[in-house]
């Protein structure tokens, strides 16, 4: 009975996981879902599915019932009451959805699947233990390099108290063997984590509130299906306008701000990152930076693509820029990166015209399982 139930369970989440990638472009631009981690549920309306039930055999259909009457026939109420259309309250049958709960994991996992993404392989030290010492205690045995001198006479002196020996006139401590102390310790193995990602967005005042939210919503189902491929993943966040910062998850997320646009501010930000935090031959590297494309001058485009050239590229994994369509941006930026990388395959580009382009726009991100 038990693997009947399994059995019957497995084939109701098949189905529902199937009426999620139907509407996969509609769960995945739900601002709303930002924020939340892996384990966390989401309830996911599934209209049109029939819900498991028990079934008559050939001698019960009709029921217990007895008299005149079709099987749908309403019971107690007058033919003709229908769902309503909405403008009064009825006592109609309206139309229901039924809400399963999912956690972000399966969103990503579903997500994977749908724009077949692949798994990405890590770098060859991504498994890299740091063994650390902690001295936990003291013990009465262990080398003499780890003796504890302090308790080792304290242990003397209570020693020679006890036994009338010690002369406060003379303090004179002599330690035997039995006195000694020595430290304890525990060895502990620590994961190091094997990728970061730097976000990195335009604040600006051309970056409206609609295309600041296109950027949080892609790069949440980023960060959250890479998360699934990489334990102990690392999310760094850099906000700019005309300077650069960094900013902790939820200010990257929620912060509301304006003023001039230099993006090299943040393109050496995110070199200094690196420099000091994420060797390259131990870490998974991906940069991603979201904007309008509306640069300051010309000079500081040139200045982003030497610093691309020169300190990112070299050590990234990837570079993806992904610039949102704005009715005040110029969008060039994406044109000029096209223009000097367009033969090197570490950088990925993609313009989001809208919410329901983000789906698509993972894919050209992430697709390609570099």
């Amino acid at each position: 009975m038990s693997l009947k139930i399994d059995q019957d369970h497995s084939r109701f989440r098949a189905i529902v996981r199937g009426k999620i990638r139907q509407n996969l472009r509609k769960y995945i631009s739900q601002g709303e879902l930002i924020g939340r981690k892996g384990k966390d549920l989401v309830s996911i309306p599934i209209p049109q599915i029939d819900i498991p039930r028990f079934r008559f055999g050939d001698k019960q259909q009709g029921g217990a019932g007895q008299g005149d009457g079709e099987p749908g026939d309403p019971i107690g109420g007058e033919q003709g009451e229908e769902g309503g259309e909405g403008k009064q309250a009825g006592q109609g049958a309206g139309e229901h959805a039924l809400e399963v709960d999912v956690t972000l994991d399966e969103l990503a996992a579903i997500l994977g699947e749908e724009l077949e993404l692949p798994d990405i392989q890590d770098k060859g030290k991504s498994k890299i233990i740091n063994a650390k010492d902690r001295y936990t205690g003291v013990r009465r045995v262990g080398p003499e390099s780890l003796r504890h001198f302090r308790r080792t006479y304290r242990e003397a002196l209570k020693r020679q108290i006890a036994m009338g020996s010690y002369s406060p006139e003379k303090p004179v401590i002599v330690p035997i063997p039995d006195d000694k102390r020595y430290r304890s310790w525990k060895t502990e193995a620590e994961p190091v984590a094997n990728a970061v990602i730097i976000y990195m967005m335009d604040v600006s005042g051309s970056m409206g509130d609609e295309q600041k939210e296109i950027v949080r919503i892609e790069s949440f189902w980023i960060d959250t299906w890479l998360s699934k491929q990489y334990k102990g993943l690392e999310s760094r966040y850099i906000i700019h306008d005309a300077v650069a910062r960094e900013v902790d998850r939820d200010t990257f997320f929620h912060t509301r701000e304006s003023g001039g646009t230099m993006i090299s501010s943040a393109y050496k930000l995110c070199s200094q990152l690196i420099d000091d935090h994420y060797p390259a031959e131990e870490w998974n590297i991906y940069p991603f930076h979201f904007s309008d494309g509306d640069n300051w001058s010309m000079d500081d485009t040139l200045s982003c693509v030497d610093i691309l050239k020169q300190k990112l590229l070299p050590r990234v994994n990837m570079f993806a820029y992904g610039q949102v369509e704005s009715p005040y941006g110029s969008g060039q930026f994406i044109k000029d990166l096209r223009e000097h990388f367009s033969k090197d395959e570490r950088v990925i580009t993609s313009e989001i015209r809208d919410k329901d382009a983000i789906v698509g726009s993972i894919k050209e991100f992430l697709g390609k399982g570099n």
